[in-house]
């Protein structure tokens, strides 16, 4: 499929479209079924490259994977498991990150691992160095190599306690998916809790796992023997949530999310209200829209859960164009966030980046050399352009962006939007949007 998309902007998007399952979570749980000795069955399946991405990759170690797109079922039956030519793992993670999780898995159930460079989208350090810690801390021998890193189990792995020093999420995964089948008992501290955490400590508990979250942020994780299959229903995806609503603000429009949900978007929706947004809460799905009138600018600070979800500043920032006066926007969870607004700046928006703390407290980027902090200046007219995608929450902020200027953009790189929105161009099309795939 082209990587390229032609849009037709300056008209607002009006109409219903779904979201499913969270890509944050399906991925992880996908990986969860290889520590079952029985099939899993996962529900609420998005059509997404990263779902693609990790079932080939259980197919490439002996998992049997069945999907059916339409009702959005996959099938796991792990009961073949069996290592993968390192050749072919590389080959088919590409860019992912997600072979890192893989690890505490593998180690359990074939006593080594394999995990190629990493990639993912460039959004700041994410480094795996927490990781190889981490299963370090459970014994696991880590042999870094020029084409990857090997990990081997010499022995059953081990309990452990772990302090993070940050609620890193891809951390307190690796910890989950680990600890669960090592020997004793894990005491994880400073952990993240994000919803997706907490769907994925759910489908844990299914397969036989005892597991204890303190108000704390303090995860005890008691180790099994054995684990069985899942049949879980995936939680909603609150990003692609996010992002259509921010849509819907920044083009003056009224589009109704179906399978959204409010409890994990009440700090999103607060928000939104506050800028100027209106929102209806309806039983199947959350319904937003442009109020009409000025949008006003706030004062914005990201942070873990259950904080503003740094996922949601990008699509927001494009809407805050269009408000009247001077939004701050203060990102605390990743360094190199901010690199989107070079298109919104191209676009005709006035946004300026600083190195500073600003608009709240100081944050752990503040003494160190990074553009993390925002002043957006609005409302400013945009105009099209020719974009580049950086990343995937950049690009549909980008795309959110098109869709409100004036003219004829042509979008680049839209395939890595394909990771974690999908059928986007569907959806669009539904909301009256005039989209052209190059």
């Amino acid at each position: 499929m082209n990587d390229l998309l032609y849009v037709n902007g300056g008209n607002p998007l009006n109409g219903t479209i779904t979201v499913r399952g969270a890509k944050n979570f399906v991925s992880k749980s996908m990986v969860a079924s290889l520590l079952g000795e029985t099939p899993s069955v996962l529900r609420n399946v998005p059509q997404i490259r990263d779902v693609k991405v990790v079932s080939g990759l259980l197919d490439l170690h002996g998992v049997n994977v069945k999907y059916d797109t339409d009702a959005g079922i996959l099938d796991l039956d792990p009961s073949n498991v069996e290592s993968a030519h390192v050749a072919d793992i590389d080959a088919h993670a590409g860019s992912s990150r997600i072979p890192i999780l893989f690890c505490g898995p593998l180690l359990h159930r074939l006593g080594e691992a394999f995990i190629p460079d990493l990639g993912g989208c460039r959004i700041g350090d994410r480094p795996i160095d927490y990781h190889l810690d981490i299963l370090r801390q459970f014994g696991a021998v880590v042999d870094k190599r020029p084409n990857g890193i090997h990990l081997r189990a010499p022995r059953r792995l081990h309990g452990a306690k772990i302090s993070l020093p940050y609620p890193s999420v891809g951390a307190t995964e690796q910890t989950l998916l680990t600890a669960v089948r090592a020997d004793g008992i894990t005491e994880l501290s400073g952990a993240a809790i994000e919803p997706e955490i907490m769907d994925l400590i759910a489908v844990l508990q299914k397969m036989g796992a005892i597991i204890s979250v303190d108000t704390d942020r303090v995860i005890r994780i008691e180790g099994v023997d054995r684990l069985e299959g899942y049949t879980h229903t995936a939680l909603n995806d609150r990003i692609e949530t996010a992002s259509w609503a921010a849509a819907a603000l920044a083009t003056g429009g009224d589009i109704t999310v179906k399978g959204a949900t409010q409890p994990e978007m009440m700090t999103f929706l607060n928000t939104f209200r506050k800028v100027g947004g209106r929102f209806e809460v309806q039983d199947d799905g959350i319904r937003f829209w442009h109020a009409g009138g000025d949008l006003k600018s706030i004062v914005l600070e990201t942070d873990v859960h259950p904080g503003f979800m740094t996922d949601w500043q990008q699509p927001l920032v494009v809407a805050l164009t269009q408000a009247t006066g001077l939004s701050i926007v203060h990102e605390t969870v990743y360094e190199n966030r901010f690199g989107f607004t070079d298109a919104l700046r191209k676009m005709g928006a006035t946004i300026q980046v600083y190195k500073e703390c600003l608009g709240g407290r100081d944050c752990r980027f503040g003494q160190r050399n990074f553009h993390h902090s925002a002043v957006v200046s609005g409302p400013t007219p945009l105009t099209a352009a020719d974009i580049e995608v950086p990343d995937l929450r950049g690009g549909f902020s980008h795309l959110i962006a098109a869709l409100a200027a004036k003219g004829r953009s042509t979008v680049r790189g839209i395939g890595l939007i394909d990771r974690g929105y999908e059928n986007f161009q569907d959806k669009l099309e539904a909301l009256g949007a005039e989209v052209v795939r190059g």
